[in-house]
């Protein structure tokens, strides 16, 4: 991680950990609007969210810990987890996201779940949030670049929506899809990729209790860089299976076509799957590096199959899953 020192040796904090004279003054004019009762509660909600986030705090989020889904590693420290990440709508280097995604507004937010259900929903962020229990689990994520974190999400196993939803026996696939906006996203401008971000499942890997509909981490709601307000945890998939910011859930007949694997086939398949025997074709899948575990000359780790999520194996029994990457 790079910090920023002073000629004279000392250590100076990062900028984004420094209330700004606009933000604190803009505090201030909120209080007074506040007490003056002229916030209507929709504003009052949506003011609170900038200020908390110009402020590098977001709210707390209670849950209860699910150990039967908690791995055992030491946690990734949260600065680490909110300052390296991979999420193209706000820039391709891992710096960018926590750089620019404060620009993302998270309120009001409503999901769309459509498709091969007999009960399409709108369901808004708050409502999200109340569908089901709140769990926290420690999950592994294995980046297919070769870097893994280890994170305290909270949410709900996905199989809470398709209980609630009832898809019809045309669904065979779950799609995720989510925002693309220029205005918020300087990203989506960009060429690398189809937007919007789109990626799929099928429907009995989306009903396995590992699949995790995630609204907070570290005991916080999301942070806007890691995919607020809503996003998806696969923890046996690579990272990019992982949507972020969903504002569209559709039950399919046919596979999707998701973003990665549209752009390149021949080095993202589908499933996606950690397999340490698949190797990237430019790079091996084998080893691992865990962030923030002394930085880039930490030694590496074993990949494990599944990343270590064995119960997932039923899932592809028969399956050759070497072509089906």
């Amino acid at each position: 991680m790079l910090i920023k020192r002073s000629p004279n040796g000392i250590e100076l904090p990062f900028s984004s950990e420094i209330t700004s004279r606009a933000v604190y003054e803009s505090r201030r004019s909120f209080i007074k609007q506040i007490a003056a009762g002229a916030i209507g509660s929709a504003a009052l909600l949506e003011m609170a969210n900038r200020v908390a986030f110009a402020q590098g705090v977001n709210p707390k989020l209670a849950a209860r810990l699910n150990p039967s889904y908690s791995a055992l590693d030491k946690q990734t420290p949260y600065k680490d987890a909110t300052s390296y990440n991979n999420y193209y709508e706000f820039g391709t280097d891992k710096s960018e996201p926590a750089m620019y995604a404060n620009t993302l507004k998270t309120r009001p937010w409503t999901v769309s779940i459509e498709g091969e259900v007999k009960k399409p929903m709108i369901l808004d962020i708050d409502a999200l949030l109340k569908l089901a229990p709140l769990e926290e689990r420690v999950y592994r994520l294995r980046c297919v670049e070769g870097w893994s974190m280890v994170i305290p999400w909270i949410g709900y196993s996905f199989s809470e929506i398709i209980k609630k939803v009832e898809p019809t026996g045309n669904a065979k696939y779950v799609e995720f899809v989510t925002l693309a906006d220029k205005k918020q996203m300087p990203g989506v401008g960009s060429r690398v990729l189809q937007w919007p971000y789109t990626e799929g499942l099928r429907i009995d890997e989306a009903n396995h209790p590992l699949a995790l509909l995630t609204l907070g981490m570290y005991g916080e709601t999301l942070a806007n860089q890691n995919g607020a307000p809503v996003r998806m945890v696969l923890p046996w998939k690579y990272g990019f299976k992982s949507a972020k910011s969903i504002v569209k859930i559709r039950f399919v007949k046919e596979q999707p076509r998701t973003s990665w694997n549209l752009s390149a086939p021949n080095e993202y398949g589908f499933y996606s799957n950690v397999n340490p025997e698949v190797d990237h074709p430019r790079w091996s899948q084998a080893s691992e590096r865990r962030i923030g575990e002394d930085g880039f000359l930490a030694r590496k780790r074993k990949t494990l199959m599944f990343n270590g999520y064995a119960d997932v194996a039923p899932l592809y029994a028969g399956m050759d899953l070497k072509k089906f990457f």
